[in-house]
Protein backbone atom coordinates (compact mmCIF):
# COMPACT_ATOMS: atom_id res chain seq x y z
CA UNK A 1 0.00 0.00 0.00
CA UNK A 2 1.05 3.55 -0.75
CA UNK A 3 0.92 6.48 1.67
CA UNK A 4 -0.18 9.67 -0.09
CA UNK A 5 1.52 12.88 1.01
CA UNK A 6 -0.61 15.90 0.14
CA UNK A 7 1.17 19.25 0.05
CA UNK A 8 -1.10 22.23 0.63
CA UNK A 9 0.80 25.23 1.88
CA UNK A 10 0.94 27.39 -1.27
CA UNK A 11 -0.73 30.75 -1.88
CA UNK A 12 -1.67 30.60 -5.59
CA UNK A 13 -1.53 34.33 -6.34
CA UNK A 14 -2.11 33.85 -10.09
CA UNK A 15 -5.74 32.96 -9.33
CA UNK A 16 -6.31 36.22 -7.47
CA UNK A 17 -8.83 37.53 -6.43
CA UNK A 18 -10.37 34.11 -5.68
CA UNK A 19 -7.09 32.77 -4.31
CA UNK A 20 -5.30 34.82 -1.64
CA UNK A 21 -2.67 34.25 0.99
CA UNK A 22 -5.27 33.93 3.76
CA UNK A 23 -7.35 31.40 1.77
CA UNK A 24 -5.49 29.98 -1.26
CA UNK A 25 -6.90 28.24 -4.32
CA UNK A 26 -6.59 24.66 -3.06
CA UNK A 27 -9.41 25.25 -0.57
CA UNK A 28 -11.79 26.90 -3.05
CA UNK A 29 -14.40 25.11 -5.22
CA UNK A 30 -12.96 26.38 -8.49
CA UNK A 31 -14.33 23.47 -10.54
CA UNK A 32 -17.44 21.78 -9.19
CA UNK A 33 -18.76 21.82 -5.63
CA UNK A 34 -15.66 20.41 -3.93
CA UNK A 35 -12.40 22.19 -3.34
CA UNK A 36 -9.26 21.23 -5.25
CA UNK A 37 -7.83 19.87 -2.00
CA UNK A 38 -10.89 17.67 -1.48
CA UNK A 39 -10.82 16.27 -5.02
CA UNK A 40 -7.09 15.57 -4.63
CA UNK A 41 -7.70 13.71 -1.38
CA UNK A 42 -10.56 11.69 -2.89
CA UNK A 43 -8.34 10.75 -5.85
CA UNK A 44 -5.93 9.13 -3.40
CA UNK A 45 -8.48 6.81 -1.79
CA UNK A 46 -8.97 3.11 -2.38
CA UNK A 47 -7.41 -0.27 -1.70
CA UNK A 48 -3.97 0.82 -2.93
CA UNK A 49 -3.68 3.76 -0.50
CA UNK A 50 -3.27 4.25 3.21
CA UNK A 51 -4.59 7.30 5.07
CA UNK A 52 -2.92 10.45 3.72
CA UNK A 53 -0.29 12.56 5.38
CA UNK A 54 -0.99 16.27 4.93
CA UNK A 55 1.71 18.94 5.15
CA UNK A 56 0.32 22.43 5.59
CA UNK A 57 0.74 25.77 7.33
CA UNK A 58 -0.52 26.63 10.81
CA UNK A 59 -3.24 28.97 9.54
CA UNK A 60 -4.78 26.22 7.38
CA UNK A 61 -4.72 23.35 9.88
CA UNK A 62 -8.40 23.50 10.80
CA UNK A 63 -9.43 24.11 7.18
CA UNK A 64 -7.60 20.91 6.21
CA UNK A 65 -9.28 18.75 8.83
CA UNK A 66 -12.71 20.30 8.28
CA UNK A 67 -12.60 19.78 4.50
CA UNK A 68 -11.41 16.19 4.93
CA UNK A 69 -14.17 15.55 7.46
CA UNK A 70 -16.75 16.85 4.95
CA UNK A 71 -15.74 14.11 2.48
CA UNK A 72 -15.32 11.35 5.06
CA UNK A 73 -11.51 11.09 5.12
CA UNK A 74 -9.50 10.72 8.31
CA UNK A 75 -5.88 11.82 7.74
CA UNK A 76 -3.04 9.69 8.99
CA UNK A 77 -1.18 12.78 10.21
CA UNK A 78 -1.25 16.53 9.65
CA UNK A 79 2.23 18.06 9.83
CA UNK A 80 2.37 21.79 10.55
CA UNK A 81 5.23 23.74 8.98
CA UNK A 82 6.36 26.63 11.22
CA UNK A 83 7.18 28.58 8.03
CA UNK A 84 6.97 27.76 4.35
CA UNK A 85 10.28 26.30 3.10
CA UNK A 86 9.15 25.00 -0.33
CA UNK A 87 8.70 21.31 -1.23
CA UNK A 88 12.21 20.10 -0.33
CA UNK A 89 11.91 20.28 3.47
CA UNK A 90 8.16 19.51 3.41
CA UNK A 91 8.60 16.18 1.62
CA UNK A 92 11.59 15.28 3.76
CA UNK A 93 9.58 15.92 6.94
CA UNK A 94 6.84 13.59 5.71
CA UNK A 95 9.40 10.90 4.83
CA UNK A 96 11.08 11.12 8.23
CA UNK A 97 7.71 10.93 9.98
CA UNK A 98 6.69 7.93 7.89
CA UNK A 99 10.02 6.21 8.53
CA UNK A 100 9.03 5.72 12.17
CA UNK A 101 6.10 3.47 11.20
CA UNK A 102 6.68 2.26 7.63
CA UNK A 103 10.36 2.59 6.63
CA UNK A 104 9.98 0.12 3.74
CA UNK A 105 6.77 1.69 2.45
CA UNK A 106 6.07 3.76 -0.65
CA UNK A 107 5.00 7.39 -0.56
CA UNK A 108 3.21 9.29 -3.32
CA UNK A 109 3.81 13.05 -3.31
CA UNK A 110 0.80 14.97 -4.62
CA UNK A 111 0.11 18.72 -4.74
CA UNK A 112 -3.32 19.67 -3.46
CA UNK A 113 -4.40 21.92 -6.33
CA UNK A 114 -4.20 19.75 -9.46
CA UNK A 115 -7.12 18.78 -11.70
CA UNK A 116 -7.00 15.19 -12.97
CA UNK A 117 -10.48 14.22 -14.20
CA UNK A 118 -9.66 10.60 -15.06
CA UNK A 119 -8.96 8.88 -11.74
CA UNK A 120 -8.75 5.46 -13.41
CA UNK A 121 -5.97 6.62 -15.74
CA UNK A 122 -4.15 8.19 -12.78
CA UNK A 123 -4.37 4.93 -10.79
CA UNK A 124 -3.01 3.04 -13.81
CA UNK A 125 -0.03 5.40 -13.96
CA UNK A 126 0.66 4.97 -10.23
CA UNK A 127 0.39 1.19 -10.56
CA UNK A 128 2.83 1.25 -13.48
CA UNK A 129 5.31 3.19 -11.33
CA UNK A 130 5.04 0.98 -8.27
CA UNK A 131 7.51 -1.78 -9.19
CA UNK A 132 10.17 0.73 -10.23
CA UNK A 133 9.74 2.57 -6.94
CA UNK A 134 9.99 -0.68 -4.98
CA UNK A 135 13.25 -1.39 -6.83
CA UNK A 136 14.84 1.88 -5.73
CA UNK A 137 13.82 4.23 -8.53
CA UNK A 138 12.48 7.71 -7.82
CA UNK A 139 9.58 8.04 -10.23
CA UNK A 140 8.12 11.31 -11.43
CA UNK A 141 5.07 11.74 -13.62
CA UNK A 142 5.23 13.67 -16.88
CA UNK A 143 2.24 15.11 -18.69
CA UNK A 144 2.02 14.81 -22.47
CA UNK A 145 1.94 18.45 -23.69
CA UNK A 146 -0.92 19.51 -25.94
CA UNK A 147 -0.04 23.20 -26.34
CA UNK A 148 2.80 25.69 -26.07
CA UNK A 149 3.14 26.33 -22.34
CA UNK A 150 5.63 28.65 -20.61
CA UNK A 151 4.26 28.23 -17.10
CA UNK A 152 5.57 24.69 -16.49
CA UNK A 153 8.95 23.07 -16.12
CA UNK A 154 9.66 20.17 -18.49
CA UNK A 155 11.10 16.65 -18.31
CA UNK A 156 13.46 15.62 -21.11
CA UNK A 157 13.37 12.03 -22.43
CA UNK A 158 15.78 10.14 -24.68
CA UNK A 159 13.03 9.00 -27.02
CA UNK A 160 9.49 9.97 -27.96
CA UNK A 161 6.98 8.18 -25.66
CA UNK A 162 5.30 5.19 -27.30
CA UNK A 163 1.99 5.70 -25.52
CA UNK A 164 2.59 2.79 -23.15
CA UNK A 165 1.95 3.49 -19.46
CA UNK A 166 5.32 2.42 -18.11
CA UNK A 167 8.40 4.00 -16.55
CA UNK A 168 11.07 5.28 -18.94
CA UNK A 169 14.48 6.81 -18.30
CA UNK A 170 14.55 10.51 -17.46
CA UNK A 171 17.27 12.41 -19.28
CA UNK A 172 16.97 15.69 -17.39
CA UNK A 173 14.96 18.68 -16.22
CA UNK A 174 14.26 21.85 -18.19
CA UNK A 175 13.39 25.17 -16.57
CA UNK A 176 10.24 27.08 -17.55
CA UNK A 177 10.98 28.07 -21.17
CA UNK A 178 10.13 31.10 -23.27
CA UNK A 179 7.44 30.68 -25.93
CA UNK A 180 9.90 29.89 -28.74
CA UNK A 181 11.66 27.15 -26.77
CA UNK A 182 8.33 25.74 -25.57
CA UNK A 183 7.13 25.49 -29.18
CA UNK A 184 10.32 23.63 -30.14
CA UNK A 185 9.89 21.13 -27.33
CA UNK A 186 6.24 20.56 -28.21
CA UNK A 187 7.19 19.81 -31.82
CA UNK A 188 10.12 17.59 -30.75
CA UNK A 189 7.88 15.18 -28.81
CA UNK A 190 10.53 14.10 -26.30
CA UNK A 191 9.49 16.57 -23.60
CA UNK A 192 6.79 16.26 -20.95
CA UNK A 193 5.41 18.78 -18.48
CA UNK A 194 6.75 18.26 -14.97
CA UNK A 195 3.65 17.53 -12.87
CA UNK A 196 5.44 17.70 -9.52
CA UNK A 197 4.03 14.28 -8.56
CA UNK A 198 6.51 11.67 -7.29
CA UNK A 199 6.52 8.05 -6.13
CA UNK A 200 9.40 6.50 -4.21
CA UNK A 201 10.10 4.38 -1.18
CA UNK A 202 10.77 6.02 2.16
CA UNK A 203 14.26 4.55 2.41
CA UNK A 204 15.18 5.59 -1.15
CA UNK A 205 14.19 9.25 -0.73
CA UNK A 206 15.85 9.49 2.69
CA UNK A 207 19.08 8.12 1.23
CA UNK A 208 18.83 10.64 -1.60
CA UNK A 209 18.41 13.56 0.81
CA UNK A 210 21.35 12.36 2.90
CA UNK A 211 23.55 12.17 -0.20
CA UNK A 212 22.54 15.44 -1.87
CA UNK A 213 21.36 17.71 0.99
CA UNK A 214 22.96 16.64 4.28
CA UNK A 215 22.48 20.04 5.94
CA UNK A 216 18.78 20.03 5.13
CA UNK A 217 18.51 16.44 6.33
CA UNK A 218 20.00 17.33 9.71
CA UNK A 219 17.78 20.38 10.15
CA UNK A 220 14.53 18.66 9.20
CA UNK A 221 15.42 15.53 11.18
CA UNK A 222 15.78 17.71 14.26
CA UNK A 223 12.48 19.47 13.50
CA UNK A 224 10.66 16.14 13.24
CA UNK A 225 12.35 14.74 16.33
CA UNK A 226 11.32 17.84 18.30
CA UNK A 227 7.77 17.95 16.94
CA UNK A 228 4.96 18.53 19.43
CA UNK A 229 1.43 17.10 19.27
CA UNK A 230 -1.27 19.80 19.44
CA UNK A 231 -4.98 18.90 19.21
CA UNK A 232 -4.13 16.02 16.90
CA UNK A 233 -1.74 18.04 14.72
CA UNK A 234 2.03 17.51 14.71
CA UNK A 235 3.87 20.81 14.96
CA UNK A 236 7.42 20.61 13.62
CA UNK A 237 9.99 22.23 15.92
CA UNK A 238 10.45 25.83 14.70
CA UNK A 239 14.10 26.48 15.58
CA UNK A 240 15.74 23.66 13.58
CA UNK A 241 13.12 24.08 10.83
CA UNK A 242 14.20 27.69 10.34
CA UNK A 243 17.73 26.54 9.47
CA UNK A 244 16.54 24.33 6.59
CA UNK A 245 16.99 25.94 3.16
CA UNK A 246 13.87 27.03 1.27
CA UNK A 247 14.24 24.93 -1.86
CA UNK A 248 12.16 22.64 -4.06
CA UNK A 249 12.73 18.89 -4.14
CA UNK A 250 13.66 19.23 -7.84
CA UNK A 251 16.65 21.47 -7.07
CA UNK A 252 17.58 19.81 -3.77
CA UNK A 253 17.41 16.15 -4.83
CA UNK A 254 15.96 15.22 -8.18
CA UNK A 255 18.34 17.12 -10.46
CA UNK A 256 21.30 15.52 -8.65
CA UNK A 257 20.03 11.92 -8.65
CA UNK A 258 20.86 9.13 -11.11
CA UNK A 259 18.03 6.72 -10.21
CA UNK A 260 15.18 8.62 -11.87
CA UNK A 261 12.34 7.34 -14.01
CA UNK A 262 9.27 9.02 -15.45
CA UNK A 263 5.84 7.64 -16.26
CA UNK A 264 4.27 9.53 -19.19
CA UNK A 265 0.66 10.50 -18.51
CA UNK A 266 -1.41 11.31 -21.59
CA UNK A 267 -4.75 11.92 -19.88
CA UNK A 268 -6.10 15.37 -18.97
CA UNK A 269 -4.21 17.27 -16.27
CA UNK A 270 -3.90 20.86 -15.08
CA UNK A 271 -2.39 22.60 -12.09
CA UNK A 272 -4.79 25.52 -12.64
CA UNK A 273 -1.79 27.82 -12.60
CA UNK A 274 -3.74 30.82 -13.91
CA UNK A 275 -7.20 31.89 -15.06
CA UNK A 276 -6.44 30.87 -18.64
CA UNK A 277 -6.01 27.30 -17.36
CA UNK A 278 -9.36 27.54 -15.56
CA UNK A 279 -10.94 28.69 -18.82
CA UNK A 280 -9.43 25.71 -20.67
CA UNK A 281 -10.78 23.26 -18.10
CA UNK A 282 -14.28 24.71 -17.81
CA UNK A 283 -15.26 26.36 -21.10
CA UNK A 284 -18.13 25.13 -23.25
CA UNK A 285 -18.02 26.37 -26.84
CA UNK A 286 -15.43 28.92 -25.76
CA UNK A 287 -17.31 30.38 -22.79
CA UNK A 288 -16.63 29.64 -19.12
CA UNK A 289 -19.43 31.11 -17.01
CA UNK A 290 -19.71 30.70 -13.26
CA UNK A 291 -22.17 32.15 -10.77
CA UNK A 292 -24.34 35.09 -11.76
CA UNK A 293 -22.65 35.59 -15.14
CA UNK A 294 -24.16 36.60 -18.49
CA UNK A 295 -22.30 36.70 -21.82
CA UNK A 296 -23.63 38.53 -24.88
CA UNK A 297 -21.76 38.06 -28.17
CA UNK A 298 -18.62 36.94 -26.30
CA UNK A 299 -16.00 34.41 -27.45
CA UNK A 300 -13.15 32.61 -25.66
CA UNK A 301 -14.04 34.40 -22.45
CA UNK A 302 -14.32 33.57 -18.74
CA UNK A 303 -16.87 35.43 -16.61
CA UNK A 304 -17.14 34.50 -12.94
CA UNK A 305 -19.14 36.04 -10.10
CA UNK A 306 -18.45 34.90 -6.55
CA UNK A 307 -21.39 36.90 -5.14
CA UNK A 308 -24.88 35.55 -5.71
CA UNK A 309 -26.45 39.00 -5.77
CA UNK A 310 -23.80 40.52 -8.04
CA UNK A 311 -24.38 39.97 -11.75
CA UNK A 312 -21.40 40.18 -14.08
CA UNK A 313 -22.26 40.91 -17.73
CA UNK A 314 -19.88 40.77 -20.68
CA UNK A 315 -20.78 42.25 -24.08
CA UNK A 316 -18.73 41.67 -27.22
CA UNK A 317 -15.69 40.32 -25.38
CA UNK A 318 -13.00 38.13 -26.92
CA UNK A 319 -10.17 36.42 -25.00
CA UNK A 320 -11.12 38.23 -21.77
CA UNK A 321 -11.14 37.02 -18.17
CA UNK A 322 -13.32 38.83 -15.62
CA UNK A 323 -13.69 37.66 -12.01
CA UNK A 324 -15.89 39.55 -9.55
CA UNK A 325 -15.50 39.24 -5.78
CA UNK A 326 -17.22 41.30 -3.06
CA UNK A 327 -14.13 43.45 -2.57
CA UNK A 328 -12.19 43.20 -5.86
CA UNK A 329 -12.69 42.71 -9.59
CA UNK A 330 -10.13 41.32 -12.05
CA UNK A 331 -10.29 42.06 -15.78
CA UNK A 332 -7.46 40.84 -18.01
CA UNK A 333 -6.75 39.63 -21.50
CA UNK A 334 -6.40 35.86 -21.48
CA UNK A 335 -2.85 36.11 -22.84
CA UNK A 336 -1.84 38.14 -19.76
CA UNK A 337 -3.24 35.70 -17.18
CA UNK A 338 0.24 34.85 -15.89
CA UNK A 339 0.72 38.52 -14.98
CA UNK A 340 -1.98 38.51 -12.29
CA UNK A 341 0.77 37.86 -9.74
CA UNK A 342 2.25 41.24 -10.75
CA UNK A 343 -1.02 42.90 -9.83
CA UNK A 344 -0.92 41.22 -6.41
CA UNK A 345 2.60 42.54 -5.86
CA UNK A 346 1.47 46.08 -6.71
CA UNK A 347 -1.50 45.81 -4.36
CA UNK A 348 0.85 44.68 -1.59
CA UNK A 349 3.01 47.75 -2.20
CA UNK A 350 -0.13 49.88 -1.83
CA UNK A 351 -0.95 48.04 1.43
CA UNK A 352 -4.32 47.07 -0.04
CA UNK A 353 -5.89 44.36 2.15
CA UNK A 354 -7.36 42.73 -0.97
CA UNK A 355 -3.85 41.60 -1.92
CA UNK A 356 -3.75 38.93 0.76
CA UNK A 357 -6.97 38.90 2.80
CA UNK A 358 -10.00 36.91 1.67
CA UNK A 359 -13.42 38.57 2.13
CA UNK A 360 -14.55 35.63 4.25
CA UNK A 361 -12.30 35.17 7.25
CA UNK A 362 -12.25 31.42 7.93
CA UNK A 363 -11.78 30.30 11.53
CA UNK A 364 -11.84 26.84 13.16
CA UNK A 365 -15.37 27.53 14.44
CA UNK A 366 -16.74 28.79 11.07
CA UNK A 367 -16.31 32.10 9.26
CA UNK A 368 -17.28 35.77 9.19
CA UNK A 369 -17.42 38.57 6.65
CA UNK A 370 -17.75 42.33 6.89
CA UNK A 371 -21.01 43.67 5.42
CA UNK A 372 -20.56 47.38 6.09
CA UNK A 373 -17.99 49.64 7.70
CA UNK A 374 -17.92 53.29 8.65
CA UNK A 375 -16.57 55.74 11.18
CA UNK A 376 -16.68 53.91 14.54
CA UNK A 377 -18.89 51.02 13.38
CA UNK A 378 -18.73 47.71 11.51
CA UNK A 379 -21.45 45.19 10.59
CA UNK A 380 -20.50 41.51 10.21
CA UNK A 381 -22.19 38.24 9.32
CA UNK A 382 -20.90 35.46 11.58
CA UNK A 383 -21.51 31.77 10.79
CA UNK A 384 -20.69 29.25 13.53
CA UNK A 385 -20.65 25.57 12.54
CA UNK A 386 -22.47 22.95 14.60
CA UNK A 387 -20.60 22.46 17.87
CA UNK A 388 -18.29 25.41 17.17
CA UNK A 389 -17.34 27.95 19.83
CA UNK A 390 -15.53 31.25 19.74
CA UNK A 391 -12.95 31.85 22.43
CA UNK A 392 -13.82 33.33 25.82
CA UNK A 393 -12.67 36.89 25.15
CA UNK A 394 -12.97 40.60 25.73
CA UNK A 395 -12.18 43.80 23.82
CA UNK A 396 -10.51 47.05 24.89
CA UNK A 397 -11.98 49.30 22.22
CA UNK A 398 -15.36 48.03 21.05
CA UNK A 399 -18.81 46.99 22.18
CA UNK A 400 -20.92 44.50 20.22
CA UNK A 401 -24.59 43.84 19.54
CA UNK A 402 -25.53 40.34 18.34
CA UNK A 403 -28.77 39.47 16.50
CA UNK A 404 -29.42 35.79 15.79
CA UNK A 405 -30.94 35.26 12.33
CA UNK A 406 -30.61 31.48 12.00
CA UNK A 407 -30.24 28.67 14.52
CA UNK A 408 -29.62 28.90 18.24
CA UNK A 409 -26.75 30.68 19.98
CA UNK A 410 -25.39 29.95 23.42
CA UNK A 411 -24.06 33.26 24.73
CA UNK A 412 -21.97 33.90 27.83
CA UNK A 413 -21.54 37.47 29.11
CA UNK A 414 -19.72 37.70 32.43
CA UNK A 415 -21.32 35.15 34.78
CA UNK A 416 -24.55 34.90 32.77
CA UNK A 417 -25.17 32.24 30.07
CA UNK A 418 -28.33 32.09 27.97
CA UNK A 419 -29.74 30.64 24.74
CA UNK A 420 -30.84 32.99 21.97
CA UNK A 421 -33.11 31.90 19.13
CA UNK A 422 -33.87 33.56 15.80
CA UNK A 423 -34.79 37.28 16.06
CA UNK A 424 -33.40 37.53 19.60
CA UNK A 425 -30.45 39.79 20.40
CA UNK A 426 -27.98 40.69 23.14
CA UNK A 427 -25.63 43.58 23.90
CA UNK A 428 -21.95 42.96 24.81
CA UNK A 429 -20.57 46.01 26.66
CA UNK A 430 -17.02 47.20 26.05
CA UNK A 431 -14.62 45.20 28.23
CA UNK A 432 -17.13 42.44 29.08
CA UNK A 433 -15.82 38.87 29.04
CA UNK A 434 -17.98 36.89 26.63
CA UNK A 435 -18.25 33.79 24.46
CA UNK A 436 -20.43 32.64 21.54
CA UNK A 437 -21.24 28.95 20.91
CA UNK A 438 -23.46 26.91 18.62
CA UNK A 439 -25.02 24.06 20.60
CA UNK A 440 -27.18 22.93 17.68
CA UNK A 441 -26.68 20.47 14.82
CA UNK A 442 -26.99 23.07 12.04
CA UNK A 443 -24.94 26.21 11.32
CA UNK A 444 -25.88 29.26 13.39
CA UNK A 445 -25.89 32.71 11.76
CA UNK A 446 -25.92 36.07 13.48
CA UNK A 447 -25.40 39.70 12.58
CA UNK A 448 -22.85 41.53 14.70
CA UNK A 449 -22.80 45.32 15.00
CA UNK A 450 -19.53 46.64 16.41
CA UNK A 451 -19.11 50.19 17.73
CA UNK A 452 -15.98 51.80 19.07
CA UNK A 453 -12.81 53.72 18.35
CA UNK A 454 -10.87 50.70 17.00
CA UNK A 455 -12.39 47.68 15.30
CA UNK A 456 -9.35 45.63 14.26
CA UNK A 457 -9.23 41.86 14.69
CA UNK A 458 -6.20 42.17 16.98
CA UNK A 459 -8.36 43.78 19.69
CA UNK A 460 -9.05 40.40 21.26
CA UNK A 461 -7.94 39.19 24.68
CA UNK A 462 -8.43 35.40 24.86
CA UNK A 463 -8.95 33.68 28.22
CA UNK A 464 -9.99 30.20 27.03
CA UNK A 465 -10.06 28.61 23.61
CA UNK A 466 -11.00 25.05 22.65
CA UNK A 467 -8.77 25.36 19.56
CA UNK A 468 -5.66 26.26 21.61
CA UNK A 469 -5.03 29.54 19.80
CA UNK A 470 -2.92 32.26 21.40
Amino acid sequence: MITPVILCGGSGTRLWPLSRKSYPKQFAPIIGDQSLFQTSALRLQGEAYKSPIVVTADQFRFTVTQQLQEIGIDPGAVLIEPTGRDTGPAILAAALHLATTDPEGLMLIAPSDHVIPDNIAFDEAVTAATLAAQNGQMVTFGIQPDQVETGYGYLALDTVPTGAIEPVALKGFVEKPDASHAAQMLADGRYLWNAGIFLFSVKTILAAYQATSPDMYAAVQAAVAGAQSDLGFLRLAPDPWATAPAISIDYAVMEKADNLSVVPFASSWSDLGDWAAVWRETNKDGLALSGAATAIDCTNTLLRSEVGTQEIVGIGLDDIIAVAMPDAVLVTHKDRAQDVKKAVAILKEKSAPQATCFPKDHRPWGWFESLATGDRFQVKRIVVKAGGALSLQSHHHRAEHWIVVQGTAKVTVGEDTQLLCENQSIYIPLGAIHRLENPGKLPMVLIEVQTGGYLGEDDIIRYEDIYARD
